[in-house]
């Protein structure tokens, strides 16, 4: 039997046989007598009494956490009215009885502070303990914080960071931030900034920082938008990357469309750095390169294969993972670094009977989430859609059908780059013994990289030249061409509206438009088809039968991805704000916490660590225009002037007249794209003799015919009248030569 120690009197120092902070210690210390009794709850340091975790091993994040009713706070077993004990007051000397009415220490942070160990959350540096708080309920361990001027109400739903006069991030959208701790400081953050794809369909661009290191995710480029006239392709504005190009260690390609490709010759041409993507996205990077004049000094292209791995300086390593989408050599990425794993699916979808390449690899998917994932960036394209999508293999099934049965000649609208389906259009040409002619610059270009890649299987006499159909009966031939999308200058398009040199539209002829009209795109896609009815076609799209199936995955395919990987943190990607929105949906319906759940826009800077996640600032990310050889010189006044144009057209004035100011001739008067025949020569003559009469007024009142001008009275004056005459507004341009 252990005997019984002796009470310590105030000021008495322990004996030197008992060291100071050992398990039997606090017995020496003449505890209050409400605190004695609890003396037995005490647990030690880091248990399961002190913080929950998974089965795994791994802290508990947002997911399937404990939703207490809001407002409840935690349960403490302190008593009130002690006042609670220092830590420093162990290693100095016996705590002293305290009087009745002051606050007792807290049996968890009491243990804690007897240890050394310093109590997480800290309310001075608004710190929250380490996990995510449960949903209506306070923050987990440490002290109870007041939470109440950052946090929203746990309905509160995310949403994207709203500009501010002051150019500050709002206090709301805070409401995830969490100060790193002194460790976390020292490690360093991991920012992730995205440049475009958010908010928005195509020019998707995303760059990752830790440290010295930089590393960007795809480059695309944009459709310009019916407000953007003679606006040749939108795309990112690379400023922050072109100011630390020296810490950019490379640029990893998810796949090869445009809309992930279509931007890196204008940023090679300032930046030098390696280019990493799969092999057909490096024939046509390299193609595009040479065509833009960037050239291939100093970058290095390497052809990456499923589950390759390449370094990003010091703290990047980055995984190639097989998926299935429209285009051959798709990959998401795996990145690790200091702080955790950072999963990119790109575009992809769930295909389990591909047309080539093998299922999507969900088993590496599902290990990276039994080892932990610190952050998934998912796309968002069809996540409104329900379901999972068709396979590309359906689509093939229908070309056949209809090859089969079409009188005359086949015309097949598609992406350029869906690799899969040209090769399911030569395959069902061969089975009902038709030849196959291509048409369009970009398809020639993504036929002939496919091709030498071995990715198209056919007979050497199937493909030929576009200059030769007239050599073959109609029903012998399938004319596979490119402008899905009704681009101004593509095949179809010239074609429709009979403009295309060599192919006609004729009675009798099939034409499938096998793609899905891109968000936006819909109406010059229906004058096109429009266009082809007339003409007497023929024409098979989406809406009425199975000609298309899409590349990205519906919303079943990205629960089974946010299944697989469990991320602690989640930010959607790829979509317009109501695809996000929808896609942070689904991972709060799926049990993750909104405080994990970031919609972000382009520019913003994301930072997280294994302890914490917030909106830290932003950069500018406006969209850079490209026209002709102009890159980002096209102002909103030019715009609007091309705006002007296109809706009510021009009219220029020129007056001729001596030094004293008096008219020579009488002024003349021309409209363009502005009046009709019918109405032409009455308002001509009647706007030319309201001049006069303005000019000569003006002259009376020994105001000069270049003062007027100067101060915009004439042209006021004038669109006035035509607007008064026609109920429209023409752009005035006014000319003055004297003699």
């Amino acid at each position: 039997m252990t005997p019984k120690k002796k009470d310590l009197t105030p000021g008495e120092k322990p004996k030197s046989d008992m060291a100071v902070g050992s398990p039997d210690y606090k017995n020496t210390v003449k505890l209050p007598s409400r605190m004695k009794a609890d003396t037995k709850t005490l647990a030690p340091a880091g248990t399961a009494a002190e913080a929950k975790q998974a089965p795994d091993g791994r802290a508990h994040s947002g997911r399937n956490q404990e939703n207490k009713p809001r407002g409840e706070k935690p349960q403490s077993s302190k008593p009130q009215g002690d006042k609670p004990q220092s830590s420093k007051q162990h290693t100095a000397k016996p705590q002293e009885e305290k009087p009745q009415g002051s606050k007792p220490q807290g049996e968890k942070q009491r243990t804690a502070k007897s240890q050394g160990i310093k109590p997480q959350g800290d309310k001075s540096l608004g710190i929250k303990p380490q996990g995510s708080r449960p949903q209506g309920g306070r923050p987990q361990g440490g002290r109870s914080l007041d939470y109440t001027p950052r946090t929203p109400a746990p309905e509160m739903m995310p949403v994207a960071v709203t500009r501010q006069d002051d150019d500050k991030i709002p206090d709301f959208y805070l409401r995830a931030s969490v100060k790193p701790k002194n460790k976390e400081k020292k490690k360093g953050a991991l920012r992730v900034i995205p440049l475009g794809g958010l908010c928005e369909i195509g020019k998707n661009m995303t760059l990752l920082e830790f440290g010295n290191d930089i590393i960007i995710i795809d480059c695309g480029m944009a459709f310009p938008e019916e407000t953007m006239p003679g606006i040749d392709a939108v795309i990112q504005d690379y400023t922050y990357v072109l100011q630390n190009k020296d810490r950019v260690r490379g640029i990893f390609i998810t796949h090869g469309h445009e809309d992930h490709i279509g931007a890196l010759p204008y940023l090679m041409k300032d930046l030098k750095c390696p280019i990493y993507a799969g092999r057909l996205a490096i024939e046509l990077i390299r193609g595009k390169l040479a065509e833009k004049g960037a050239g291939l000094r100093g970058v290095q292209l390497q052809a990456a294969l499923p589950g390759d791995t390449f370094k990003g300086g010091n703290s990047f390593s980055v995984e190639f993972i097989h998926v299935n989408h429209s285009i051959a050599d798709a990959f998401a990425l795996a990145i690790k670094t200091p702080v955790g794993v950072v999963i990119h699916t790109g575009d992809f979808k769930v295909d389990y009977t591909p047309i080539d390449g093998g299922p999507i690899d969900l088993q590496r998917f599902s290990q990276y989430g039994k080892d932990g994932v610190l952050l998934l960036l998912d796309e968002s394209t069809n996540i409104e859609i329900p379901g999972m999508s068709p396979s590309e293999r359906s689509v093939g099934e229908s070309f056949q059908r209809i090859i089969q049965n079409a009188p005359g000649r086949v015309i097949v609208a598609t992406f350029s780059s869906h690799v899969h389906r040209m090769q399911q259009i030569f395959t069902a040409a061969e089975k009902y013994g038709r030849k196959v002619a291509l048409v369009g610059r970009s398809m020639l270009t993504v036929f002939a990289a496919a091709n030498s890649l071995g990715y198209i299987e056919m007979k050497p006499d199937t493909l030929i030249d576009i200059n030769d159909i007239d050599r073959y009966q109609p029903e012998q031939l399938v004319i596979l061409t490119t402008g899905s999308q009704a681009e101004p200058m593509s095949a179809l398009t010239r074609m429709a509206f009979a403009s295309h040199k060599i192919v006609e539209i004729t009675q009798g002829d099939t034409v499938i438009v096998s793609a899905h009209p891109i968000p936006g795109n819909e109406k010059p896609i229906y004058k096109v088809i429009n266009e082809l009815f007339r003409r007497g076609a023929k024409v098979i799209y989406e809406d009425l039968a199975d000609v298309h199936v899409s590349g990205h995955a519906f919303r079943g395919e990205h629960m089974l991805i946010h299944e697989l990987v469990k991320p602690k943190y989640f930010i959607p990607v790829h979509g317009e704000y109501r695809m996000l929105f929808k896609h942070a949906q689904l991972a709060r319906d799926l049990g993750m916490s909104w405080n994990s759940i970031f919609i972000l826009n382009n520019g913003d800077i994301f930072e997280c660590t294994e302890e914490m996640a917030r909106i830290s600032g932003y950069i500018n990310a406006a969209p850079v225009l490209i026209d002709g050889s102009g890159i980002g010189d096209i102002d909103n006044r030019v715009l609007r002037d091309r705006k002007l144009l296109s809706d009510d057209g021009v009219v220029a004035i020129s007056l001729v007249l001596d030094k004293k100011g008096k008219f020579l001739t009488s002024p003349s008067v021309q409209a363009v794209g502005f009046l009709y025949e019918s109405e032409s020569a009455q308002v001509i003559r009647e706007c030319s003799d309201k001049i006069t009469s303005f000019v000569n007024k003006c002259a009376g009142q020994n105001r000069s015919v270049s003062s007027i001008i100067e101060s915009g009275q004439l042209r006021d004056y004038v669109k006035s009248f035509l607007f008064e005459k026609t109920r429209r507004r023409p752009m005035i341009l006014i000319s003055v030569t004297i003699l």
